[in-house]
Formats: C-alpha cells, sequence, structure tokens
C-alpha cells in the first residue's frame, strides 16, 4: 500500500521532486506540491534560475543567487484557492511553516530584488530574507527629581512634552490611507507609508497585500497626507511637528555610587551626553503573557468579557464561533438586550473583520472586510505627524502599523525627565481604539466613537505594565491638588 506521499511524488515531475524534499513543517502537502510546481514553471523560462534555487536550498550558509519571478500586477500570487505573496509562500515552504505575514520578513542586503523594492521582478529565494527579531528596549532612566520642579511655573515651563501640548479639538481629524501628501505645504515629518495588505480569508494563507504594483522607475507618483478639520478647528492647532521636539536635556546619571556616563537616542538619533548628577532607577521593559486585551463595545455599552491575546496574531471578526478559539475574537457570539437596528445591521457587515498582528515589536491592523475600519491611534498619529486624536480610516485590504515599540520607548525615555505628568499623559498612548463599518470625527456626523454602533478598544499590556513601573517609581505628581478643587 503506497502511502498518500508517495502518491503525490508520483504525479510530479523531478524538478518538483526534488524541490520538495526541501519542504519544512507539515504544510498541506498537496498545496506546497502546487505552489512547487507553479513555481517551477516560471523558473523554467529563465536560464539557469532553477539550478540557481536549488543550489540555495541545498547549501543554505553558502552566498546565492537572486531566484526572481515577475511581479504580478496586485502582487500576490494564487495557488489552489489561496492567495499570498510569493516571497512568504516560498519561505513558508522552505524556511518557515509558521511564517504569517510579509512584515515578519527583511531582505538581505545581499538581495537585488527584495519584495519591497517594488520592482517589476521578485525574489523569492527564501535565503534572502530573514525573519523580524523583536528589538531590545534599552531600560529606561528614571531620575528621583524632576528635571522640571514644580515651582517652574508659567507657559514657557510647561511639564509636557510639545506633542502633548497639542490642544484637543472638539471633533477629531480623519485622514484616509493611502495618506497624500498637500502640494503646498509638505509635511512637517515625511511618513513612512505603512504597507498595504490585501484581503482574505483568515483561515487559510493569512491575507497579504502587496504595496502598489510596480511602475517604472521615471513615474515618480507620490503618496499624500490629506486631513479633513472640522470649521472650529481651521484656525486651530496644527498637526504636531514631530521634528521639533527637544531632545531629552542631557544628564550624566549615577546609580547608587559613582558617575556614569549614559548616552540615549531622540527620534533623529542624535545622541547626547548627560551633565546633570542624579540618582536614577533602570527599569525595563518585559513581555507580558498576553500582548493585548480587547473590550467590545456597542455604542457606550461594554458587551461581553475582554479578549486576552496570547497569539501574535489574531483576528476579530462578525462571526460565531464558540471553541473560544486563542487566534479568534468572534464578536457575532456576543448578545445585547439594548441592541438597535441599526447595531443589528453594523454587525452583518463586519463579517471578516480585521486581523490584528503583533511583530518585532510592531502592531499592525489589516482590514479583512468589505467595509473599511476606522483607527485612532495616538502612536500612529505621532509617527505620521497627526494631530493626536486623528482617526484613520483603513479601507478593504489595507494593512496600517498602528504602534511602534522603539518609537514609544524614546518617548517614555524623554518624559521621565519632564515629571510625572508628561509620563502619566502616555497611556493615551497605550489605548487604541476601532470603530467597525462607521466612522467618527469631523467629517461624519459621529463626533465620538461612542456614538458608532461597534467599536473595539485595544489595550497594549506591554507598554501599560512599564509605564505602570516607571510611575510607580516616579511617585506622585508634582502640581498640589485640594479635596475641594
Amino acid at each position: 500500500m503506497t502511502s498518500p506521499l508517495s502518491s503525490i511524488f508520483s504525479f510530479t515531475s523531478p524538478a518538483v521532486k526534488r524541490l520538495l524534499g526541501w519542504k519544512q513543517g507539515d504544510e498541506e502537502e498537496k498545496w506546497a506540491e502546487k505552489a512547487v510546481d507553479s513555481l517551477v514553471k516560471k523558473l523554467k523560462k529563465t536560464k539557469g534560475a532553477l539550478e540557481n534555487l536549488e543550489k540555495a536550498l541545498s547549501q543554505p550558509g553558502q552566498l546565492s543567487k537572486c531566484v526572481t519571478i515577475p511581479r504580478s500586477l496586485d502582487g500576490r500570487l494564487q495557488v489552489s484557492h489561496r492567495k499570498g505573496l510569493p516571497h512568504v509562500i516560498y519561505c513558508r515552504v522552505w524556511r518557515w511553516p509558521d511564517l504569517q505575514s510579509h512584515h515578519e520578513l527583511k531582505p538581505l542586503e545581499c538581495c537585488e530584488y527584495p519584495f519591497s523594492a517594488k520592482q517589476k521582478d521578485v525574489c523569492i529565494n527564501p535565503y534572502h530574507y530573514k525573519r523580524v527579531e523583536s528589538p531590545v528596549l534599552p531600560p529606561v532612566l528614571v531620575p528621583r527629581y524632576s528635571e522640571f520642579p514644580a515651582h517652574h511655573g508659567g507657559p514657557n515651563h510647561m511639564p509636557l512634552l510639545p506633542f502633548q501640548q497639542v490642544p484637543e479639538p472638539s471633533m477629531p481629524h480623519n485622514v484616509t490611507y493611502p495618506f497624500q501628501q498637500p502640494q503646498a505645504t509638505p509635511p512637517q515629518q515625511q511618513p513612512n507609508s505603512p504597507q498595504s495588505s490585501g484581503p482574505g480569508s483568515p483561515y487559510g494563507l493569512p491575507a497579504d497585500t502587496p504595496p502598489p504594483a510596480y511602475q517604472p522607475p521615471e513615474d515618480n507618483n507620490q503618496n499624500n497626507i490629506n486631513i479633513n478639520q472640522s470649521n472650529n478647528i481651521q484656525n486651530g492647532p496644527t498637526p504636531m511637528d514631530t521634528t521639533s521636539m527637544p531632545p531629552p536635556s542631557g544628564v550624566s546619571m549615577h546609580h547608587k555610587g559613582p558617575n556614569v556616563s549614559r548616552q540615549f537616542s531622540n527620534p533623529r538619533d542624535q545622541r547626547l551626553t548627560c551633565q546633570l548628577s542624579v540618582d536614577v532607577q533602570p527599569v525595563t521593559y518585559q513581555e507580558p503573557q498576553y500582548w493585548c486585551s480587547i473590550v467590545y463595545y456597542e455604542l457606550n455599552n461594554r458587551v461581553g468579557e475582554a479578549f486576552h491575546a496570547s497569539r501574535s496574531s489574531i483576528v476579530v471578526d462578525g462571526f460565531t464561533d464558540p471553541s473560544n478559539n486563542a487566534d479568534r475574537f468572534c464578536l457575532g457570539l456576543l448578545s445585547n438586550v439594548n441592541r438597535n437596528s441599526t447595531i443589528e445591521n453594523t454587525r452583518r457587515h463586519i463579517s471578516k473583520g480585521v486581523h490584528l498582528y503583533y511583530v518585532g515589536g510592531e502592531v499592525f491592523a489589516e482590514c479583512l472586510s468589505d467595509s473599511s475600519i476606522f483607527v485612532q491611534s495616538r502612536n500612529c498619529n505621532y509617527h505620521h505627524g497627526f494631530h493626536p486624536t486623528t482617526v484613520c480610516k483603513i479601507p478593504p485590504g489595507c494593512s496600517l502599523k498602528i504602534f511602534n515599540n522603539q518609537e514609544f520607548a524614546t518617548l517614555l525615555s524623554q518624559s521621565v525627565n519632564h515629571g510625572f505628568e508628561a509620563v502619566y499623559e502616555l497611556t493615551k498612548m497605550c489605548t487604541i481604539r476601532m470603530s467597525f463599518v462607521k466612522g467618527w470625527g469631523a467629517e461624519y456626523h459621529r463626533q465620538d466613537v461612542t456614538s458608532t454602533p461597534c467599536w473595539i478598544e485595544l489595550h497594549l499590556n506591554g507598554p501599560l505594565q512599564w509605564l505602570d513601573k516607571v510611575l510607580t517609581q516616579m511617585g506622585s505628581p508634582h502640581n498640589p491638588i485640594s479635596s475641594v478643587s
């Protein structure tokens, strides 16, 4: 009696058989065979390509050449009923069976045709990519005394950092991904446009969508920032200027004994040495068991229990799986006796919902639904130079980086020298609000997220625990408050 594996090999070409011999993990045999067979047909059109791939797979420690295939119009490759990015598909087949997304991969410097380069050809050599590793965040050095004591009052000695001093508008601004740059006035900070990510089922190959299709070098189309402001904020605060943030005042610090000079970076990697001698306590970042907690709301009513995410990749959808799956939060299961017809209709349109993944110290939100999702993330807004309360619309098939641990660490390091209030203000950055189907802000008749029918709130546990330890070390705020104020 022949095994299923031998029956598969009996129908495959010798080249496919050889390549399948290097397959990793328990990826579905039939699907892997089709993926490799499709690749072999493409590589046979290029002299030496098949040989280069076999050499790369057989000698993983040796330098190898790029193995390229033409980039499709949308950048993706369909194998059987599953669609994904080519470099992700073949890295999964031959190196990392648990690979979830293209955000987990970075090309090596030797690769001439990485997927991220958006050239007409894309390299699928699995040994030209590496897995993204979570960066080690430096400890926050908490000074025993604030750099801005309580008696330094007045507007010129505010304890908050510049981006924390921006007044709150009556309604949030709105932007739509992909962000666009105004023609007349250049942005105050060049936005790093997030990768887009395409629609797909969370139950098969994770949805991966590429950046825009290949364009010749001479066609230099630029993404733009397009911010809509309500009437009463047209002459109000402009989007925060992240380039003008002052670096942390330099202080040379010692901890329990001799003076030890410390250096640390601001967002522009300017290294400054400290001059003042103060007692400091290093507070380190630790990854929690659950990287985030998610709470579901309908209007201003919380519905159901919190979902605690232990997996790095999770889907929040509108379906009804009752199995308590660790990588799915099914909102369709949750009941609410106060639900009205608008909420009911909105819930039906959540569908595949949103794919959230935490990789390399970064959090991404990918819209799997046929309707847009709307995200309010202060960390994301800081990164792109938007007003802190801006609501970003993510259309179907796109993804957006909504939190970056390293940027948060930099802000936290700066804030500790500005006192308790500046650090406490960062708690707002650790909460992300996201609505399904219906948006809110200056462009919508809903002014607040609590006016949207269906929305979720993410609490990022790692940054919150880090803040808690720093605040505990700092003590209490300097400004006094009375019982009758």
